[in-house]
């Protein structure tokens, strides 16, 4: 969200600046997810640790999905 305030003009419309904003941090927000599930991965065999491994690799994978599609197009549809 941060990146969308910065990054906006008065003259560039609000799409073309959301979708360039999710193009640019597409690949850093992907990238620490999935370093964050290799990490928790590891963990997936062992007996005591593997239920909280399971909701971990859950937890990331769904906010990285609202992180990159969900929020912004909250976004869009809430600032017009």
């Amino acid at each position: 969200m941060d990146f969308i305030r910065h990054s906006g003009g008065p003259d560039r419309p609000l799409t073309e600046i959301v979708l360039e904003a999710g193009a640019i941090r597409f690949k850093p927000i992907l990238l620490t997810a999935l370093a964050a599930m290799i990490g928790a991965a590891v963990i997936l065999n062992d007996p005591i640790f593997q239920g909280l491994a399971i909701s971990l690799l859950f937890g990331l994978a769904s906010s990285t999905l609202l992180t990159v599609l969900v929020i912004p197009a909250l976004y869009r549809v809430l600032r017009t």
